[in-house]
């Protein structure tokens, strides 16, 4: 079980602490999304970076789209890793959709978890009634269309505005890049579970010390929902960072570590 799991997920474990920080990427992305800030905290920590069944270098055959059609399939992926290497009083710093996969994680398994980080979270994408998620159903199926049709397309138009500063065109080609080669299929699947997911009702069950980093102009996760999550999930503190767009470790790497490190220490 322990090999197996470390070589499907393609964990890789770096640095000289006692206490362990693992890092979990977005949709779209892999291990190599943390390239920016984990060098930062190998010093003090254990840091243990993977990527997700069907992402990155991760054994793509053992990918199964019905496991993977709600979150709770990357939900099992974390907890696999965290049993396989007999872990405990995680930190956790999730990315985006991997800010609720480590949420229900630490619900189902709170004494593998210390902290949790979340990384531009948001518990539910869709707008509805007062809850203002940032996108329309409509919005989404248009997406999704545009997505089935020309993958390629889609993502070297997606990817720089998830991003953001337009100014550092590099930035959005480093996540075109990582977009582009993901697998479609996998692709597709992860972007419908993770934008129809709701997961504003496990907030509230959450008994893990959490931090929610909310970016500036995040067209992703606007601050209605990281405020959302704050305000929700019990013991949440939150930090408004200066950094815009959806990926302020790739793009303001330094400002990300001191939040993360404030809160951690």
């Amino acid at each position: 079980m322990q090999q197996s799991v470390l070589i499907r997920n393609n964990v890789n474990i770096t640095g000289d602490g006692k206490e362990v920080i693992l890092f979990a990427h977005g949709f779209g992305c892999d291990q190599n999304a943390w390239q920016f800030v984990v060098d930062a905290f190998i010093d003090d920590y254990k840091v243990i970076l993977f990527d997700y069944t069907g992402s990155g270098q991760s054994d793509i055959n053992q990918y199964i789209s019905a496991k993977y059609s709600t979150l709770d399939g990357y939900v099992q992926d974390v907890l696999e890793i965290c049993e396989a290497l007999d872990l405990r009083d995680v930190i956790f710093i999730g990315h985006s959709v991997s800010s609720m996969i480590g949420v229900l994680a630490a619900n189902l398994k709170p004494e593998y978890f210390s902290k949790l980080v979340l990384v531009g979270p948001s518990a539910r994408y869709l707008n509805d009634g007062d809850y203002i998620g940032g996108f329309e159903k409509d919005d989404l199926e248009n997406l999704f269309e545009f997505m089935d049709s020309n993958y390629l397309g889609w993502s070297s138009t997606m990817a720089p505005a998830i991003m953001g500063n337009a100014d550092r065109p590099a930035l959005g080609g480093f996540l075109t890049e990582s977009f582009c080669s993901t697998d479609p299929k996998v692709a597709r699947d992860f972007a419908r579970v993770t934008f129809f997911s709701d997961n504003r009702a496990d907030l509230s069950k959450l008994k893990i010390p959490s931090l929610t980093l909310q970016c500036a102009e995040d067209i992703i996760a606007p601050n209605s929902v990281g405020k959302y999550v704050h305000q929700h999930a019990p013991g949440n503190e939150i930090v408004m960072l200066n950094a815009t767009g959806h990926c302020p470790h790739i793009s303001e790497p330094e400002e990300t570590i001191r939040a993360i490190k404030a809160f951690i220490n």
